[in-house]
């Protein structure tokens, strides 16, 4: 396809129960979700045609619902990007800004939203890729609370930071979709029961008065002057009905690039050894004797060099650097208690407001293959998204607005206490 939205458009229908949740309703799914019978490549070559032999839980609960997917969607490889430019099978474009990338990882995903290719999609994030794409391409994108929905069936790139979640063109499309996919799971331990009973799209009443909203100035300080305009108007619009705003302090921020990046590389080393022709990945010449010349190391080595993109390769390079002996307590464990810092700032912040808001990105999306020649621009543009993942806190994009400077669109990030998603929703309502 031309705009490279979709990595395989094959159709998987919902159970035909009309009274289903998401009956007629049609849902891209990122493609590092397990769907039974197709294709999940996870946007790598090392994945190209393992097709999953058993459904993620939440696609069992979609089809349950009786919603028909329409495609799996392009992503970053292996989740690991901000532009779906990592992708092996090309980059997609942005629906709301051609010429510009979508965001990521989950950028098909939103794109599909945004370009009328699908009602509703499914993502995932681990410091941002809902949030990032949702921005970037004028939709809404949820990133729950870690443990609200099952990661059964997902592809584990940094298992103790990335949800599944929703995006919609409203907020309450994407909270219906969470109402769908959110729950406890026996095949998921970290799964918790909150979500079991509640109404998520109920919650999206758009009634803020007396919510008070907190300001990190931490979040603002690195983003471009248009985005933080439009983020004020859009807290301007709050304000007028009926929120208030004060600004707190989140210092921990500062180090959450650094702490995330760690930590997510780290799990990330470990995840992806199992890509080694072996498990997982292309079949090795010689199978008879399990490689290719007698030297299981020399085929692993080459199994993975062919399989995985470059961005793959330095993620894998540095986690498993920042795991090794003698640099462990150096690296590793000093961002762990940077994170319990974040989380502990965090804390503190919504002791003395109801949500917290900021720019969901600090730039407009970038132009096709602006990032690709600086990894150090796309990791720094995470800086509002990563410290949330790392406080396992909830949080929602919505569209802001559009930049005065480009017209581009700017997505403004609500978060809230763990498990407070009707909160958000129905602050994040009052915007639309």
């Amino acid at each position: 396809m031309a705009d490279n939205i979709f990595i395989s458009d094959e159709r998987i229908e919902g159970d035909s129960d009309a009274d289903g949740p998401l009956a007629g309703r049609t849902v891209a799914v990122k493609d590092n979700i397990s769907t039974k019978g197709v294709a999940t490549t996870c946007g790598s070559a090392m994945l190209e045609d393992y097709v999953p032999p058993y459904d993620a839980t939440v696609i069992s609960r979609l089809k349950a619902a009786g919603a028909t997917i329409v495609g799996k969607a392009n992503m970053d490889e292996f989740g690991m990007g901000s532009t779906t430019e990592t992708s092996a099978f090309g980059p997609t474009d942005n629906p709301a800004a051609p010429g510009h990338v979508p965001g990521g990882s989950s950028g098909g995903s939103a794109a599909a939203v945004a370009a009328g290719k699908a009602d509703l999609a499914l993502g995932s994030d681990t410091g941002g890729s809902i949030r990032c794409p949702a921005a970037f391409c004028g939709v809404v994108g949820i990133k729950p609370t870690y443990g609200l929905v099952s990661r059964y069936g997902l592809v584990a790139y940094g298992n103790s930071l990335e949800q599944i979640g929703p995006f919609g063109e409203t907020v309450e499309d994407a909270a219906a979709l969470l109402d769908v996919i959110a729950g406890s799971d026996e095949r998921d331990a970290t799964t918790r029961d909150e979500g079991d009973n509640t109404n998520y799209t109920d919650a999206a009443t758009g009634d803020v008065d007396g919510l008070t909203i907190g300001v990190p100035t931490e979040l603002l300080e690195g983003a471009d002057e248009d985005v933080v305009d439009t983020f004020w108007d859009a807290i301007a619009d709050l304000e007028d009905q009926g929120a208030e705003y004060h600004e707190v302090s989140l210092p921990s921020v500062e180090h959450a690039v650094e702490a995330y990046y760690v930590i997510a590389m780290s799990e990330a080393s470990s995840n992806l050894a199992r890509f080694d022709g072996v498990r997982y990945g292309p079949e090795t010449e010689g199978e008879g004797d399990g490689d290719s010349g007698g030297n299981w190391n020399e085929t692993f080595s080459q199994v993975r060099k062919d399989g995985f993109g470059d961005e793959v390769k330095r993620r894998i390079l540095l986690g498993t650097y920042a795991l090794s002996a003698g640099y462990h307590d150096k690296y590793y464990k000093k961002a762990q208690d940077a994170r319990a810092w974040v989380k502990q700032d965090f804390d503190e912040a919504l002791s003395e407001a109801d949500v917290l808001a900021s720019p969901t990105m600090p730039v407009t999306p970038f132009e096709q293959g602006e990032s690709l020649e600086d990894p150090l621009q796309m990791y720094l543009a995470d800086a509002n998204t990563v410290p949330v993942n790392l406080a396992d806190l909830p949080a929602i994009s919505v569209p802001a607005g559009e930049s005065d400077a480009d017209g581009l669109p700017v997505g403004l990030q609500l978060v809230g206490p763990a498990f407070g998603e009707e909160r958000l929703i129905r602050a994040a309502s009052a915007l639309e």
